[in-house]
C-alpha cells in the first residue's frame, strides 16, 4: 500500500481566508488520518501579484491553526527547470506553438455563448515564420489540443459530448477509457480536455502556467491525493491529458464544495473576504474554528 500525500498549494498573492483553510484543514485530514504525509506548496508563479510578505503569513497562519506541514516547503519558482523541461518534452513533439496574440486581440476574435468562457480561436495555430518571430516578439506558449489527443484519445478531439461520469467504485477499473480520473464526490470521470481548446502552458510574463506546473509538481513530490476547491475541477481534464502526455501518474482527486458567506457567495480574496490574520487580531479562537471548518460550517 502506497503512503497518502496530499497538499495544501496556495499563491502568496494576499493572506488566507477562511475558504483557503477549509481546504487546508481536509487536505491534512486525509493525509493524518491515513498516516500519510501532509506538504505544502507556494505556488508562487505570478511575478506581478505575488509577495514575500504573504508567504512568511501563509506558514503563520497554518501554524496558528495547528496544521503541521512536512518539509521542506516547496516553491515553484525555485522549480522552473522542471516545467521547462516538461515544456521542451512537447515541443519536441510538436504539440505545442507560440502565440504572439494579446488578450485584446483573443476578445475580439473568439466568441462564446453568453455565460461562458471564450476558447482561444487558434490564431497562431499555424502561423507562418513563427520560429523567427519568438526571438523578438513577447509570446505564450499554447497546446496543440487537436495532436495533443490524437495519440491518446482520438475520438475526444471533437470533444462536444464525451464528458460523462461513471457510478462505480474506484476499486472496479471499470471505465473503458485509459482518459479519466477519479474523484471522491463524482466517481470515474470521462476527461474532456478537448472543451478547454488550446490552453496555455508557457506565459508571456512566465515561464509556465498553472496547468504545466501543477501538473508537473504533483508528480515530482509523489502526490497520491489531490484535494482542493470544486472551482477547479473543471481544470482536471487538462490535467489528466498533460498526465497522460508526459507518462506521469494520476492522483486521487477530491473536489470539495466551496465555503460560503451568508450571502451564499464563496469566500475569495476579490470579494474582500476576511483573512485569517484579521480573525486573530480580533481574538479568534483557532481551536473553534477548526473544529467549525472541519464541520463544513463558518465559525
Amino acid at each position: 500500500m502506497s503512503l497518502t500525500i496530499s497538499r495544501f498549494a496556495p499563491s502568496p498573492t494576499g493572506r488566507l481566508h477562511l475558504g483557503h483553510a477549509f481546504s487546508a484543514v481536509r487536505a491534512h485530514d486525509l493525509a493524518r488520518a491515513a498516516g500519510g504525509r501532509f506538504l505544502l506548496r507556494i505556488e508562487d508563479i505570478d511575478p506581478g501579484r505575488t509577495r514575500e510578505e504573504f508567504v512568511s503569513g501563509i506558514e503563520e497562519d497554518l501554524a496558528w491553526l495547528g496544521l503541521a506541514w512536512d518539509r521542506p516547503v516547496v516553491r515553484q519558482s525555485q522549480r522552473l527547470n522542471l516545467y521547462a523541461d516538461a515544456l521542451e518534452r512537447l515541443k519536441a513533439r510538436r504539440l505545442v506553438y507560440p502565440c504572439f496574440c494579446t488578450r485584446a486581440e483573443i476578445a475580439a476574435s473568439a466568441a462564446a455563448p453568453h455565460g461562458a468562457v471564450a476558447r482561444y480561436p487558434g490564431t497562431c495555430r499555424s502561423l507562418p515564420a513563427a520560429e523567427a518571430r519568438i526571438v523578438q516578439e513577447p509570446h505564450c506558449w499554447r497546446l496543440d489540443m487537436a495532436k495533443a489527443l490524437t495519440p491518446v484519445h482520438p475520438e475526444l478531439v471533437e470533444g462536444s459530448s464525451f464528458f460523462q461520469v461513471e457510478k462505480n467504485s474506484a476499486s472496479t477499473g471499470s471505465a473503458q477509457t485509459d482518459l479519466k480520473w477519479w474523484d471522491e464526490e463524482a466517481g470515474w470521470v470521462l476527461a474532456d480536455p478537448a472543451s478547454h481548446g488550446d490552453v496555455v502552458l508557457a506565459r508571456k510574463d512566465a515561464p509556465t502556467s498553472y496547468h504545466l506546473a501543477v501538473t508537473v509538481d504533483d508528480a515530482a513530490q509523489g502526490v497520491t491525493d489531490v484535494v482542493r476547491g470544486m472551482d477547479l475541477f473543471e481544470a482536471t481534464h487538462v490535467h489528466r491529458l498533460l498526465q497522460a502526455l508526459l507518462g506521469l501518474p494520476t492522483p486521487l482527486y477530491h473536489h470539495h464544495a466551496l465555503l460560503t458567506g451568508p450571502d451564499g457567495r464563496r469566500l475569495a480574496k476579490r470579494d474582500g473576504a476576511k483573512s485569517l490574520a484579521e480573525l486573530r487580531a480580533e481574538g479568534a479562537d483557532p481551536v473553534a474554528l477548526i473544529s467549525a471548518l472541519r464541520a463544513g460550517t463558518l465559525p
